[in-house]
């Protein structure tokens, strides 16, 4: 089998050309990907985070209410509005 005089140069350039353009072309595809893991990894975090918030929010009110559904000497007409006013309180529809 005879190789080309021609061929071995040829092979050699390619070799830097390939890492030019992969450090061109694929670093900062990686780069775009790692970000956008990121960006999804913070979005994850503060969902979590409401959710904990709101989990939080429910567990009082359950407390509140098993007490009311407990405690006989209670009045609870004032229980129960007091329940109703309570601020930053979001709906929970």
């Amino acid at each position: 089998m005879h190789i080309s005089p021609f061929l071995i140069p040829i092979l050699a350039l390619l070799i830097p050309i390939t890492a030019i353009v992969a450090k061109l072309i694929v670093a900062p595809w990686l780069d775009i990907q790692r970000r956008k893991l990121e960006i999804d990894a913070e979005r994850t975090a503060e969902k979590a985070a409401q959710y904990a918030a709101q989990t939080e929010r429910l567990e009082a009110r359950v407390r509140v209410l098993e007490r009311i559904a407990t405690d006989k000497g209670v009045a609870l007409a004032d229980e129960i509005d007091a329940l109703r006013t309570v601020p930053d309180q979001r709906p929970l529809n």
